[in-house]
């Protein structure tokens, strides 16, 4: 049951949803973040990007909790800069995959992100590169077998026709212990089995004794789907796809319009 604020855990996917990486957080967003946690809220975020770049573009926005970090490969608590928990990939199962992927399309971009969010780059791309410097991320070139172990995730990253292509190759690739996993037009993922947003929305609550029913979530893509339909309440915003919209509970305002800022002021106007 939801009496107040206090009761609320709203999580926010980060790109095209709270941010964009040109134009970074709308200020309307930014005030209302810190007015939902100085009232009592719970607000953090749920992305594929390592904890170095969500601080970087969270600038001097405050989470109330651990954010999701890594895809979900990551509980990471950014005020004691520390790891909560981590998943790996099997190394020579996801280094057989890569392998596969690299031979099959020579001009993907291939970065590995190791622990709790290193960025080990093995094949570089303009995709890559402008992946890296629109996310604030920095990185280490290296080939394949220099990759220290432990990866939470692998990303390939190429134009929307080539990613399609990887898509359809993945389907006749099987590993134990992974799964691929589509996170934008140009970026195609591995990831861990059974590690995903939405087993780290679970975990977190677990950690901070608050119930599913009682968490709300902001996404914009089809990996934010699952995510959705485990939250008590799934919000998208406008400039989401229409299928990320029909599993949302209501549609709000699109990422540059600041839509994660109106649905939280909805809630201060409900709750206070």
């Amino acid at each position: 049951m939801i009496d107040s604020l206090r009761d609320l855990l709203v999580v926010s996917d980060m790109d095209n949803t709270l941010l964009t990486a040109k134009e970074g957080v709308p200020a309307c967003n930014r005030a209302t973040i810190e007015l939902f946690r100085a009232l009592g809220g719970r607000f953090t975020v749920a992305t594929g990007r390592p904890p170095a770049s969500i601080r970087a573009a969270l600038g001097g926005t405050r989470l109330s909790c651990p954010a999701i970090a890594c895809g979900g490969s990551v509980l990471y608590d950014l005020e004691a800069d520390r790891a909560l928990e981590k998943s790996f990939l099997p190394l020579a199962a996801a280094r057989e995959a890569v392998t596969a992927v690299m031979e099959q399309f020579p001009d993907m971009g291939v970065d590995v992100m190791v622990e709790e969010g290193r960025v080990y780059v093995v094949q570089a791309n303009r995709y890559t590169q402008a992946h890296l410097r629109d996310e604030e991320i920095g990185c280490i070139m290296c080939p394949l077998e220099q990759v220290p172990c432990n990866w939470a995730k692998v990303m390939f990253a190429a134009d929307p026709i080539a990613i399609l292509n990887l898509q359809k190759f993945a389907r006749g690739l099987h590993f134990d212990g992974m799964y691929f996993l589509p996170t934008n037009t140009i970026y195609f993922e591995i990831m861990p089995t059974g590690v995903s947003k939405a087993q780290a929305l679970r975990r977190l609550c677990a950690r901070l004794d608050v119930p599913m029913e009682n968490t709300v979530v902001i996404g914009d893509y089809y990996n934010d789907i699952d995510l959705m339909r485990a939250a008590g309440h799934a919000v998208a915003v406008d400039n989401a796809p229409p299928e990320v919209k029909l599993a949302a509970d209501e549609v709000v305002a699109s990422c540059t319009s600041g839509g994660v800022g109106e649905y939280l002021y909805s809630l201060i106007k409900r709750y206070t």
